[in-house]
């Protein structure tokens, strides 16, 4: 019989968000159907809570976090004022979310992210910095702004490096599709911005072909173009590293009209 391997320290010093207590890091941030599967745009991939990710989401969930509960959510209550809105989907680990809340605090920040351990950092990060302006929410992007937000009332979306699904079959994964792309300009007021970035150039292609096709976006670069980097947009070290090594990044800015 095998002995089983130990396991190293620092794998046994981290948590499971799945089993674990918290019950904020649920282990499907979406809504089941019994007998429905949507295609969604994300896999979980969630790996491991570090014990600190695990107690942000136990200590500092009730101050910055918003559960889905399925119904227009009142943004006035939520934030303790009315401010113009900027939602951002698929934030990451936070740091562009981060950024704009620091230099734009006049406006809220809703931030959108299914991966747990993303949400945890960012959470320790907002409760450093006392933010007043932002909330998050661990569920798919897609049911909060079917469900929870309500028509014409964010003043900007931001999408930045959503996942390219660059095999052609997962192709159909890809969030930016022709659905998702009306479902954003009935959220947008009617001037607001659209602002989208991807290191992938054939996924840029696709957006081009999806959003200069959609009524009620105009894209500020003229068909098929884009923008160099605005200055609310932070650069990743991820895409430095990729621009020394020669890959482009693109980003996509489009006004309702």
């Amino acid at each position: 019989m095998l002995a089983q391997a130990a396991v190293p320290p620092e794998i046994a010093d981290l948590t499971d968000p799945f089993s674990s207590s918290g019950a904020k890091a649920p282990p499907k941030p979406f809504t089941a159907t019994e007998g429905v599967r949507k295609v969604r745009s994300f896999v979980l991939r969630q790996g491991r809570f570090t014990d600190a990710q695990q107690r942000a989401f136990d200590e500092l969930w009730p101050r910055f976090g918003l559960d889905h509960a399925g119904t227009p959510r009142d943004f006035d209550a939520a934030f303790g004022r009315s401010a113009r809105r900027v939602l951002e989907i698929g934030f990451g680990n936070g740091e562009a979310l981060r950024y704009a809340a620091q230099r734009d605090p006049d406006r809220d920040h809703i931030g959108i992210e299914v991966h747990a351990p993303g949400v945890g950092r960012l959470l320790n990060a907002l409760a450093e910095d006392g933010a007043k302006n932002v909330r998050l929410y661990h569920h798919d992007a897609v049911e909060v702004l079917e469900n929870e937000i309500i028509d014409g009332s964010l003043d900007e979306v931001r999408i930045y490096f959503p996942d390219p699904w660059h095999k052609k079959r997962h192709h159909k994964r890809r969030l930016v599709n022709p659905e998702f792309a009306a479902l954003l300009v009935r959220k947008l007021a009617a001037d607001g911005r659209l602002h989208l970035a991807t290191d992938w150039q054939e996924y840029a292609e696709q957006m081009w072909d999806v959003l200069d096709a959609t009524a009620g976006l105009v894209n500020a670069a003229g068909p098929r173009g884009h923008v160099p980097r605005p200055a609310w947009r932070p650069q990743t070290h991820f895409e430095t590293r990729g621009q020394k090594l020669g890959h482009g990044v693109w980003d996509l800015l489009y006004n309702r009209r």
